[in-house]
This record gives structure tokens, C-alpha cells and sequence, in this order.
């Protein structure tokens, strides 16, 4: 265009640096109208205004100033400083409105909450380093003799707790590209004398697991089978109670026919050397989980995805018993401010299923806001009043009552069942069957205090009681007085108090400081913004309305208004002086100069 700006259209026309130059004439002219920026004849008029010189409107037209000429400075050039704080707080209020309708800080908790290699929820997951302790109560036979042979109720002494300090770690950590990772346990569990009541390898008196445990699986067997095992037991001189420790009934002892069942069952089901109820929780476990770690979805953050590789648990045939993908291990749970629900689910290889843990009410943790949670209701209810339950059901036989939860497929088929400690919130049959219980709310069950935004557990309580199933079997002499019932064998505790002071705090900033913080950060923008843009405006209306140009024609409409004013008011005092009156009030009038009174006295007279 340039090469050609000396010619003109071939059609004829403007040349085109006549166009060139009044496009720029255009462009400057609609900025000077923009930030009222006065062009040569404005400024002609505000320089004659200011020296008295006639307001000739037909010259100056409209010259009022723009309220956005606060950006340019008396030289007419842009005012970059006013610029700046307009800029400024227009960009704070947007900012202010923006922050304060997105919830841009969960951005960043959630960012920091999934499970990767470099988060801090990482690696409080990872080896949490938090004072997790196992307590141990042990239900000594005070009786057996009167139990066996009177007919008594069996009389049951609690002992403990033996607290054991655990040590647990993540181990084998394999990150998958579906959104999951791949785990081992391994605990480590500690002798803690301090907190102890009572010595760990004092004598307790408890019933004889693997023999009952032996004549309730014998009633499958032929009756020649029965009689040589039951010739074979008393050989043996096993009793149906025994003389243990606590500390070996947890951890394991040496059983002849736990020995036996370890050379001669089928590897599948075969159980471990000794015996002992809580044996398998030390070391490093075998079994590989794997868990979402939160990147795909947070609503499946910390749940189990898979557990040896299988999605569903095979002790139990049939959902929901069998289900273990709305499960959590209990450390990480998704949080309820992303899901919307009351109900969440935990599992641990010691209780054989996923509990449901029910919400109750919101409490508080060392200043944070927390749910409690319990276990639900129907968790251990019987199956004929909660149907769901029936698939806990052993086939065969009777469903379990109110309060109690087989567990025999993960028990190597022995009958142990898992119930509240002290029958809490169990059928009143089984508190009666046995002497030395009382439960108690505070003392048996168990909790959950998790903080809802995080999803983060910052204080739990696992309480469980195993009890043994026992069914009267007169063909075997040793336990032929043993009668049938549901006898407590032990109960134990585990659980964490508090967390450690680095994600106490994180916790704490992420959620109560974060929420009084972030409602005044995002309003204070807001709130500054408009404060700025406010003033702004208002000295750009102060410099409209109070500028030498307008305060002096201003006086002149003053003048002008006082004199129209003044002039009016003359011209109605002399028009009211140009009255007169047509019919004045009755009184003496003067007779003219040439009438006597006298002739018309009727006219002149007062009336």
C-alpha cells in the first residue's frame, strides 16, 4: 500500500495517503473521545474560558470532561500511575468475585492429598509414624472343673490389657498407569510394659481351641473314624481347657494337634505350626492389596480395587458379603464433601468382611472438625431380620444370632466367631450364658473420627471379640461334658489416638484455617477492589464536576439565574403597582375641590 500512496484509484477518488492519514485522523480522534482527551479547538476553548472570553458554543460544542480523562495527565499524554491503579483494581475485584465462586483451594488440598511419590499423604500412608497400639484382654476360666462337672456357668475373668505397640509399614510399592497401586503390609508388633496391666507370661486358663476346634469338624467324619480319634486324643492326655500366657495365646504356641494338622491337611488349608489367635499380624504379610490412589476420581480415593488380584473376597460366595471395592483399609477414606454419603466401609484380614461404618454426628479432634462414625446397625444383625446377612450363613447349618459374625472360611474352618467385645449389642442369650461380662458403650465400641473434607482418619478404635462355637460331642470322652456354647475366648483393641504434629498441622491448614481464611482472602479482594475502582470513579467525577471550566460557568448560571430572578421580581412589583382598585372599602371620602359636603351628604358622609 505504501509503494503506491502518490496514485489514486483507477476508479478515481481520494489518493490513498488522503485515506491513510484520515484513518489516522479517525483513530485519534476516537481515543481523544475515549480518555477525553481535547483536541487544538477544545483546547482553544478551555484556554478562552479560562481568560473570561465568551462561551461560544457553537465553537467549542460540548467540551465537559470525560470521567475516564483521569488518565491522562494536563499535558494531554496518558497518565500511566492513574492507569495502573484503575488496572489494578479492576483486576482485584475480578480476582475478589472469581476466587470467591470456585472452590480453587481444593484444587490444591486434593492435589496434595492423592497418592504419589511426593506427596505428604504419600508418606503418612506409607509408614505413618503415629503411636498405633494393639490391647489384649484375655477371658480367664476361673471355674472350669464347676463348668465341666456342676453344671455351672462358665465364670470369666478379664485379664489385661497386654499392649503391644505396632510398627507398620507399606512395603513393595508398585504404582499401576489405571490408577492404582500395589501394596504389602508389614507390622511389627512391641511388648509395652508401661502401658500393660498385668504380666504377659502369667498363667491363664482358656479352652482348648484346636481340640474343640477338632470334634466340631469331626461330626462330618465316619463313626470308626470318631472312635480312633477320640482313643487317639486320650492317649495324647489333651483336656478340653488349657494353661496358657497371654502372650502365647496371641502370639502361638506349640499344640500336638495343630502339629499334626500342619503335616497332614491339604496345603490349601493348612494352618500354621502353632498356635495362636493373633499369630499371622507379625512380619510381613503375604497377601498383595491394591487401592485407587485418587487421580482418576476422588470418590474412589483409598478404596480397595483388587486383593491378590481378585475383586471380591473368596471366602464368601455371593455379594454384598463377598464385596471389597467400597472398602478402605482405614486410613484414607474419600471424602465425604466429594461423595455425599454416610456410609463407608472398612476391611482388615482379621475381620473376614467389610464393616459398614455409619455417620452420626460431628464432633471434634484437637480444634478439627470430624464425623464420628460407628458401625452400622445391620452389620452384625441376624439374617432373618436383615437378609443381606444371610450370605455370612454356613452351609448347612443355622444362621448366627444377633451380634455375632462367622468368620470360620478366613479361621482355617475352625468356629471362631467375631462379635463386640462383651456381646455388646448381641442377643441377650449369649450374655447369659456366661458370667463375668458387662458391656459398656464408652469401653466396647467401636469409632471412627474422620475429618470430612480430607477423608483422613484422625483418630479410630477397632474393637472385636473371638469367641469359639461349641457343640456338645459325647463320642469323644475329653470334651463329652463340654456343653454347647458360644464361649469368649479373647477380645482386643487397636486403634490410634492421635496423629503426628506435622499432619495434625497439615490437616489443620488445609481445612479449619482454610475455611475462615479463604471466604475473607477472596471477599477482601472483592471488597478492595471495589474500593479502588470506587475511588477511582469518584475523583473522576470530582475532576468532572469541580473543574476550573464547569466552577466557572457554573458562576455564570449562578449570575445569570440571580439576574432572570431579580428582573422577574422588578416586573412584578411594578405590575402589582399598576393595580387599582375597582371597589375600595367603604369609608369617609373627600369631596372634590368644587362639591360642597353639604349638598351630597349621603356621598360623603361615613357609612
Amino acid at each position: 500500500m505504501l509503494a503506491y500512496q502518490s496514485h489514486q484509484h483507477k476508479g478515481g477518488g481520494r489518493p490513498l495517503s488522503v485515506v491513510g492519514l484520515h484513518l489516522k485522523q479517525c483513530k485519534r480522534v476516537a481515543k481523544n473521545r475515549l480518555f477525553g482527551v481535547q483536541g487544538a479547538a477544545e483546547r482553544e476553548c478551555r484556554r478562552r474560558d479560562a481568560g473570561d472570553y465568551a462561551d461560544d458554543k457553537r465553537l467549542c460544542g460540548n467540551t465537559d470532561t470525560l470521567p475516564v480523562q483521569m488518565l491522562i495527565s494536563e499535558k494531554g499524554h496518558l497518565n500511566h500511575g492513574r492507569l495502573a491503579v484503575f488496572l489494578l483494581g479492576l483486576f482485584t475485584l475480578i480476582c475478589g468475585i472469581v476466587l470467591s465462586s470456585i472452590p480453587w483451594v481444593d484444587y490444591f488440598i486434593y492435589k496434595n492429598l492423592r497418592l504419589r511419590n511426593d506427596t505428604i499423604s504419600f508418606h503418612y500412608w506409607q509408614k505413618p509414624g503415629v503411636t498405633r497400639l494393639t490391647k489384649i484382654y484375655i477371658f480367664n476360666v476361673t471355674n472350669p472343673d464347676g463348668f465341666l462337672n456342676n453344671g455351672e456357668k462358665p465364670r470369666l475373668n478379664e485379664i489385661g490389657p497386654f499392649v503391644y505397640r505396632e510398627n507398620m509399614e507399606k512395603v513393595n510399592i508398585v504404582f499401576h498407569e489405571n490408577g492404582t497401586l500395589s501394596f504389602q503390609h508389614k507390622k511389627i508388633l512391641h511388648f509395652v510394659p508401661e502401658l500393660s496391666v498385668g504380666n504377659p507370661h502369667q498363667t491363664v486358663v482358656v479352652p482348648n481351641i484346636p481340640l474343640l476346634t477338632l470334634s466340631y469338624l469331626s461330626t462330618s467324619l465316619p463313626k470308626l473314624m470318631r472312635l480312633g480319634l477320640s482313643l487317639a486324643i486320650r492317649t495324647m492326655g489333651i483336656k478340653a481347657f488349657v494353661e496358657v500366657t497371654p502372650e502365647q495365646l496371641a502370639f502361638g504356641y506349640d499344640d500336638p494337634l495343630v502339629m499334626l494338622a500342619n503335616k497332614f491337611f491339604p496345603k490349601h488349608r493348612r494352618p500354621m505350626r502353632l498356635m495362636g489367635l493373633l499369630l499371622g499380624r507379625n512380619g510381613t504379610l503375604s497377601d498383595v492389596y491394591n487401592i485407587f490412589t485418587g487421580h482418576t476420581n476422588m470418590t474412589d480415593f483409598g478404596l480397595y480395587d483388587r486383593l491378590n488380584g481378585r475383586s471380591e473376597l473368596p471366602q464368601w460366595k455371593q455379594a454384598p458379603c463377598n464385596t471389597i471395592r467400597h472398602a478402605s483399609e482405614g486410613s484414607f477414606f474419600p471424602p465425604k464433601s466429594v461423595t455425599k454419603s454416610d456410609l463407608l466401609y472398612v476391611y482388615d484380614k482379621d475381620l473376614c468382611r467389610a464393616i459398614p461404618l455409619r455417620y452420626r454426628r460431628d464432633t471434634a479432634k484437637d480444634g478439627i472438625l470430624t464425623g464420628l462414625y460407628t458401625p452400622d446397625d445391620e452389620a452384625f444383625a441376624a439374617a432373618a431380620d436383615y437378609p443381606d446377612n444371610k450370605c455370612f450363613c454356613p452351609e448347612g447349618e443355622a444362621c448366627a444370632p444377633e451380634g455375632l459374625q462367622n468368620i470360620s472360611p478366613c479361621q482355617y474352618q475352625a468356629p471362631v466367631y467375631l462379635s463386640y467385645p462383651h456381646f455388646y449389642k448381641a442377643d441377650p442369650k449369649l450374655l447369659a450364658a456366661v458370667e463375668g461380662l458387662e458391656p459398656v458403650k464408652e469401653l466396647h465400641e467401636t469409632y471412627f473420627k474422620i475429618q470430612p473434607k480430607l477423608g483422613v482418619t484422625l483418630e479410630a478404635s477397632v474393637k472385636v471379640q473371638l469367641n469359639l462355637k461349641v457343640e456338645k460331642q459325647s463320642f469323644i470322652n475329653a470334651v463329652a461334658k463340654f456343653r454347647s456354647i458360644m464361649f469368649p475366648i479373647i477380645w482386643a483393641e487397636e486403634g490410634v489416638k492421635e496423629v503426628t504434629p506435622e499432619i495434625h498441622r497439615w490437616v489443620y491448614l488445609a481445612t479449619t484455617f482454610s475455611d475462615i481464611a479463604v471466604p475473607i482472602f477472596s471477599y477482601g479482594m472483592a471488597l478492595i477492589g471495589f474500593f479502588v475502582l470506587a475511588c477511582s470513579c469518584a475523583r473522576a467525577y470530582r475532576k468532572v464536576i469541580f473543574s476550573k471550566a464547569n466552577i466557572e460557568r457554573g458562576k455564570e448560571k449562578f449570575r445569570r439565574g440571580s439576574e432572570f430572578i431579580i428582573h422577574n421580581q422588578h416586573r412584578l412589583m411594578i405590575v402589582r403597582e399598576s393595580y387599582s382598585l375597582l371597589d375600595p372599602p367603604p369609608q369617609a371620602r373627600p369631596p372634590p375641590p368644587n362639591v360642597d359636603p353639604s349638598a351630597v351628604p349621603c356621598l360623603y358622609a361615613p357609612q
